[in-house]
């Protein structure tokens, strides 16, 4: 009966430490970081310009809801449901016109084979005064605590000679995305590796122990005859 409840709590112990550590080398949510450029994007009037943001691992988005706003911007005091509008709003694979705002239609594009990357990046044609100021590109279902990012967008006067080049992002961002990945992937070959040193080591030392405790069970009844055998002698 003991050796029953020894194997058993043995497995259980097993068992235990293989969901620890599957449990511990699983990704937390918060891992994904939307990130945007932390630099004033520049652009001259009349210029395209690019304001630069995505997700960090790179991931799929496209099934996701992507929302650029400008958070400045105050809710229209004549809508009972106070609703704001949107620079770009992105919704079921497609651009959703029903809250832009209106001086942006036709105005703003993401990237469709970039989404597929993770890159959000928001390009706006035709770049007026008004659209000065703070951005916030937003994916409100992404399983992170860090779902938005803040991008400044400084619009100066063309000059006559010169002409602003179309800002991209840095591709800077791309190599830490790699690097990011390639990290990931080294984490996770590191817990299955000692995943299986450990589940080896426990199963062996469970073994040894079943082995030992059959091997004490044998040696019982032979210690009893002999020191029957003994008794009987004297």
């Amino acid at each position: 009966m003991d050796l029953e409840l020894n194997h058993s709590f043995s497995l259980y112990s097993v068992t235990l430490v293989v969901l620890l550590l599957i449990f511990s080398c699983t990704p937390a949510e918060g891992n994904f970081r939307v990130i945007g450029s932390p630099e004033t994007i520049v652009a001259a009037l009349g210029d395209d310009t690019i304001l630069p943001c995505h997700v960090e691992p790179q991931i799929d988005v496209t099934g996701l809801t992507v929302e650029w706003s400008k958070p400045d911007l105050k809710p229209d005091p004549n809508d009972r449901l106070r609703r704001v509008e949107y620079v770009h709003l992105y919704r079921d694979a497609r651009e959703d016109l029903d809250m832009k705002i209106a001086e942006y239609v036709k105005r703003t594009e993401l990237f469709a084979d970039g989404l597929t990357r993770g890159n959000i990046s928001l390009k706006i044609t035709n770049v007026t005064f008004e659209d000065e100021g703070r951005y916030q590109c937003f994916i409100p279902k992404l399983k992170s605590h860090f779902k938005s990012s803040i991008i400044y967008l400084y619009v100066e006067p063309k000059s006559v000679t010169t002409e602003t080049p179309l800002q991209t992002p840095d591709p800077k961002e791309k190599i830490d995305i790699n690097e990011v990945c390639a990290g990931e992937v080294l984490i996770t070959a590191v817990c299955v590796s000692a995943l299986l040193t450990i589940l080896t080591a426990v199963v062996f030392a469970v073994y040894w122990r079943h082995k030992l405790q059959k091997q004490e069970i044998k040696r019982e009844p032979v210690k009893g005859a002999l020191l029957k055998g003994h008794v009987e002698r004297f």
